[in-house]
This record gives structure tokens, sequence and C-alpha cells, in this order.
């Protein structure tokens, strides 16, 4: 049996674990852990000597003392470091927080993307909080909101509801883009709507070459056709609070699901992205900021 003084150790002690707790998941994940997050797959039907490496950054998330643009130029650096052929911007720049220091200009947000830089170019889709934040874009229902018209100044381009066709010595691909699926919340007693298009976005693809989607939210995946060879998105931040494979609370329909990493249902692939930064509350938690690199082709 436990004397009082052995437990009031003890309490002392889960206290102290709990206050260590909160402070590493409150600033030091957040803040300046940084992984790089590696996957690879070969999806059924892809060709023969196709080899692609995707850098994916997502749910940047812009908002001092978390990510600060020096942090943000850090990552871009470190993201160039990689070698991706490709890089693939999967939305939500605006912090999705109000607990920041101070908003930082969405100019110096894309100025500071601008410095990514890959063989097969740079690409980018917009996410709910780059509507959300938008009261002009809210109101009249209109693309491009202003993260948009930013990153087109910056030169990096938006596939919105777009396919384009891209070219490699090994052969060519499809790159595809979806408009978000809650860029506008709930009014007048309707639901969430979405500017996405998929139908659409894949009556664009005019071959056989294979196909990757960019989707903001997961939660398109059921709808996504075995055409498309694989799916990125990222939205969930892996719930920013993971322990042994379980996040209590993800923004998506699907729950725990979609919540992270590397999914395979009926011959489709998705991959999550557990994102950079921080949406409600800036707290993450076994699931640290990611750049995702994307191995494709054996």
């Amino acid at each position: 049996m436990l004397s009082r003084r052995a437990f009031l150790r003890w309490l002392g002690g889960l206290a102290l674990a709990g206050s260590a707790s909160g402070a590493y998941a409150g600033w030091v994940e957040p803040a300046w852990r940084l992984r790089v997050q590696r996957w690879a797959l070969t999806p059924a039907g892809w060709p023969a000597g196709l080899r692609l490496r995707l850098a994916v950054l997502a749910d940047i998330h812009i908002g001092p003392p978390w990510m600060t643009p020096d942090r943000l130029s850090r990552i871009v650096a470190r993201t160039n470091n990689l070698g991706a052929d490709i890089i693939l911007l999967l939305g939500d720049y605006e912090a999705g927080h109000r607990f920041v220091q101070r908003k930082i200009p969405l100019a110096i947000v894309a100025q500071r993307l601008a410095g990514l830089n890959a063989p097969l170019g740079v690409w980018a889709v917009l996410g709910n909080h780059d509507w959300w934040h938008d009261a002009t874009a809210q109101a009249n229902r209109q693309f491009p909101p202003e993260m948009g018209r930013e990153l087109h100044r910056a030169g990096i381009p938006i596939l919105e509801n777009r396919a384009v066709r891209l070219a490699t010595p090994q052969g060519g691909f499809w790159l595809a883009g979806l408009g978000d699926q809650i860029a506008f919340p709930p009014r007048g007693g309707k639901g969430w709507a979405g500017v996405d298009d998929l139908p659409g976005t894949l009556a664009q693809i005019t071959d056989e070459a294979p196909v990757i989607l960019m989707a903001h939210e997961p939660d398109i995946f059921p709808r996504v056709p075995k055409r498309v060879a694989l799916t990125l998105s990222g939205h969930t931040h892996g719930g920013q609070l993971r322990l042994f494979g379980w996040s209590p609370v993800v923004p998506s329909a699907f729950a725990n699901r979609y919540a992270w990493g590397h999914v395979a249902e009926a011959g489709r692939h998705l991959i999550v992205s557990g994102g950079l930064g921080c949406s409600i509350i800036p707290v993450r938690l076994g699931v640290p900021p990611e750049i995702t690199l994307v191995e494709l082709g054996g």
C-alpha cells in the first residue's frame, strides 16, 4: 500500500509529466519539429519505367509564433533539397486558429513559396481556410480568393478543377487539382457548399496516361475512380493529437479512416499528409509537422 508521502510524490510526478506533455504539444512539436514522411508505392497499372518523386506541402497555416515566414523559408529550402521531380501544395496557407501573434500578409506567404523549385514545376490547390478567411470571396462565391491571386502573382499555377498533362523522358502523366469541397459554410438553411467538380476535372483527361489527383480534403476519396492512380490530400493534420495510430478528433466525415497516411481501398490509393501547421488550436502531439515525400514506380 502506498504511503501518503509516496502517493504525493506519484501525484506530483503525474502533474509534472502532464505539464511537460502540454508544453511539448503546445510549443515544441508544432513550432520546432519537422520530419520528412516517406511513402513508396506502385499503383496497379502504373507504367513500367516511370518513376516520380513527389514532394507535398499541406496546411501551412502561416502565423507566428508557430509558423513564421522564416520557418516557412527553412521548410522551402529543405523541400528543395529532397530532389523531387515535382512539388505539390495542397492548400490552407493562412492560419487556421485565432492565437497568432500577428497576421502575415498572404503576399509574403506566396513569395516564400515561390522559392520552391522542381523540374516538373510547383503546382497548387486551395483549401477551405483560403476561402473562409476571404470575406469578399465568401460574399460573391467567385474564384479566386486572395490566396489564389497571390499564388498566381508568384508564378505558382492553381489547379482549380483542372487537369494538365506533364511529360517526362520515361513517359507522361496527368496532374489534376480539385476545388475545395467545403469552401462555403452553411447559411440560409443550407449545408456546406464546395467548389469541387470531380467529373468535370477528370473529363479533361484525354489519354491513358496515369492520373495523380490533388484534393485538399480526403473525403472525396470514395468517389474517386480507379482511373486515378493516386489521390493526395491534407486538411486533417493527422488529427493534431494522434496516439497509437488513433486521433480523438478528425475533421472528416470518415473520422480516422482518412486521418493520416497511406490508405488503400478497392485497388485505389490515397495519401493524407499530416501537414505543417495547426487549425482551431495550436497543438500537435504524436503527429509532427511533415514534408510528405512520395516515390511512385519501382
